[in-house]
């Protein structure tokens, strides 16, 4: 892209919601030298809209895109095939990328960046992670000075609704996640939501711009909070917290690399617990600067597509003024891969559900103690039924990897209606 073109050319890739929204903030006249020419998406005639300004150009084909003259792809097609081609083509083709699409970054992230920085381009992405809080800027540049060792978040808007509503109006699982889906915060498969794959990609890209430690995505362990009942919720409650699916990632003293996307308890009281409906919130910890938390609006269209034009206005700066303008960046491809860990050490709530017979409590406590685990306290509320009785038992902080050896004892009892269900308590 020549720096002294003043008005940066913009084509958009997918005019879904996150598209529609970006078109919307371009073609209403306050964004100034950032144009709009081209709309590519597949089945346009179903896609057309009035307000879209007749000079802009729509195709069905992504070569148009290639051979045009824009300065700027902004790729929002999602998924990471055929996005990853077609990002790779723009930028072979003379083009700058910005994308929301944190799977691609996540997987792709470093190898993209080094073919832009060979290819006099740019790639931006800060759209990719939580929405519209421009967290990784906020790592990139005002935390520069500092060394993140840890981050903590609620990185995943769906997952944040449906649990904030089985927190407030004690709903089941399915009941949440059938609300949030009509309201447009779930998908009609919240696979990747719900099982942690859009928390892990989001985790990996903080990992990379704020810890400097680049990690697979298929390395970070996912648990998924599909099995989370209302009953988890009230027995939360009963020990002063609530439930969240929590992302967090630790450069550990051995320089190892910890990261996990989980259901967690945390405090009412704190940022994780007062977060409500849709929204993110991330917390990173620094060697020198001690904690520091950002929170916003984590999904839909415009906080995303707020995110996406401020990139291509930062764009339009550098390209204006010919200085170089700092942006999140992924460590180059040829950058050593971390080795992750899972096995953390906590105090954890573990929600039995059995028929109840005399005994359990010792057998329970026998094979704990059997793998050196202390029991902190159990709970047992009165109003359930004897044959699907569920209690909690909070334990002393040990490493997950010893609990889940012991649970995998406990499982083969014969007294469980169903699996035990074991989250971290974070405080």
């Amino acid at each position: 892209m020549s720096l002294t073109v003043d008005t940066v050319r913009v084509a958009l890739l997918g005019f879904g919601t996150v598209g529609q929204s970006v078109a919307k903030i371009l073609c209403d006249g306050h964004v100034r030298r950032v144009e709009l020419l081209q709309i590519f998406n597949r089945g346009i005639a179903g896609k057309r809209v009035d307000w879209v300004p007749q000079s802009i150009a729509w195709t069905e084909n992504i070569d148009d895109v290639l051979a045009s003259d824009v300065d700027v792809v902004v790729e929002l097609v999602g998924g990471l095939h055929p996005a990853y081609e077609w990002v790779r083509a723009a930028l072979l083709a003379g083009k700058s990328v910005v994308t929301a699409n944190k799977q691609l970054i996540a997987h792709y992230g470093a190898e993209l960046g080094d073919l832009a920085r060979v290819r006099g381009q740019q790639l931006r992405f800060e759209a990719s992670v939580a929405g519209g809080i421009p967290v990784l800027r906020a790592l990139q540049e005002g935390l520069a000075g500092d060394r993140l060792v840890e981050v903590r978040g609620i990185l995943n808007g769906t997952c944040a609704y449906i649990l904030s509503r089985m927190q407030s109006a004690e709903l089941p699982f399915a009941e949440a996640l059938a609300e949030a889906q009509a309201a447009g915060f779930a998908e009609a498969d919240p696979t990747e939501d719900v099982d942690g794959a859009d928390a892990a990609a989001k985790l990996a890209i903080i990992a990379a711009v704020g810890l400097r430690r680049a990690i697979r995505v298929g390395d970070i362990t996912r648990q998924s909070i599909r099995p989370i009942d209302i009953v988890d919720f009230q027995y939360a409650r009963e020990i002063g917290c609530t439930i969240r699916q929590i992302a967090r990632a630790a450069v550990q003293d051995d320089g190892h690399v910890f990261a996990v996307v989980s259901p967690a308890l945390v405090p009412l009281n704190s940022s994780f617990g007062r977060i409500d409906g849709s929204q993110n919130v991330v917390m990173v910890r620094g060697v020198y600067g001690g904690e520091t938390s950002f929170s916003g609006s984590g999904a839909g269209g415009s906080p995303t597509a707020v995110a996406v034009v401020s990139d291509l206005l930062s764009i339009r700066r550098q390209t204006a003024s010919g200085d170089a303008v700092d942006a999140p960046v992924i460590e180059s491809a040829a950058t050593a891969v971390h080795e992750v860990s899972n096995d953390f050490v906590a105090p954890h709530y573990v929600r039995f559900t059995v028929a109840d017979r005399p005994g359990i409590l010792a057998d329970i406590f026998a094979v704990l103690a059997r793998h050196e685990i202390n029991v902190d306290a159990v709970v047992q509320l009165p109003r359930y039924r004897k044959d699907r009785l569920p209690f909690v038992a909070t334990i002393e902080a040990c490493a997950s990897s010893i609990l889940n050896r012991a649970l995998t004892d406990i499982a083969v009892l014969d007294f469980h209606v169903e699996p035990p269900l074991a989250m971290p308590i974070l405080r």
